[in-house]
């Protein structure tokens, strides 16, 4: 694959996430520059990534060709001014962050070069499911641009006023299973399972459970009246409760 000069503003999850996923498709990275303001972060980083370059100053990322933001949204305007005079004009902006929408970076840097991602974790194996948009006049080659995050996983383009409900009910999802498969596969092997068996038997019905909520043609009361033992049956409402009154709560924090 073509080399490209690559630049991430935050080494964090996100950036390591990025990183294993090109890593996985073979995108070469010996043009990857990373800043972060933690040492200790960066040195982690470069051990599992030897290819990347680590930079105690985020001028020399600023002048990659593709440049991540993948820092929190209370500290990107402030990150945007900073880049402000490393920018080019075929320099493109790729934001990771909700609530910060394409006008107000495009009007701390007066450029359309911008997309925005919501990226999810799953890209770590190359599964993820992120959706991206493009500010109105992007120069830059879509398609080409595209292809490159494919390898992250499904990416598609949506309308940015969808974003925010793609950060809660994709990019946040497996938060609110994973510790649950983990409880349910430990019971398992309490129970006389080896590892192997109790992750397969978790695995091969959660994949399964979905497919018969979401392809089988029956609606969601037939599904989920096809099991008439419900163990925690009496929490349901409780926990549903719960997903709506935090998750509602947490779309209105996050949106622009």
């Amino acid at each position: 694959m073509e080399k490209t000069a690559f630049g991430f503003i935050g080494g964090g999850r996100i950036t390591r996430i990025f990183l294993q996923a090109f890593s996985n498709k073979n995108v070469e990275l010996v043009n990857t520059v990373v800043y972060d303001t933690s040492n200790e972060i960066l040195e982690k980083l470069k051990k599992q990534f030897r290819d990347i370059e680590i930079k105690d100053s985020p001028d020399s990322v600023f002048k990659q060709k593709i440049v991540f933001i993948a820092v929190h949204p209370p500290v990107i305007m402030e990150t945007l001014e900073k880049m402000k005079p490393f920018l080019t004009g075929e320099t493109v902006v790729v934001s990771l962050a909700p609530k910060i929408t394409v006008e107000k970076i495009s009007g701390k840097l007066n450029t359309r070069n911008i997309i925005r991602m919501i990226p999810n974790a799953t890209s770590i194996i190359n599964e993820g499911y992120n959706p991206v948009c493009f500010a109105p006049g992007f120069k830059e080659d879509k398609v080409k641009l595209t292809e490159l995050f494919k390898s992250l996983g499904n990416t598609f383009e949506v309308a940015e006023e969808k974003l925010e409900a793609y950060a809660i009910i994709s990019a946040m999802l497996p938060t609110y299973f994973w510790f649950q498969l983990k409880t349910v596969a430990d019971l398992g092997t309490g129970m006389g399972l080896d590892k192997s068996e109790a992750n397969k038997a978790v695995y091969e019905t959660l994949i399964a459970s979905l497919n018969t909520m979401f392809k089988s043609g029956l609606n969601s009361e037939e599904v989920i009246d096809l099991i008439p033992v419900k163990p925690i049956g009496e929490y349901e409402e409780y926990i549903s409760g719960l997903l709506k009154e935090k998750l509602l709560t947490l779309f209105d924090k996050i949106k622009p």
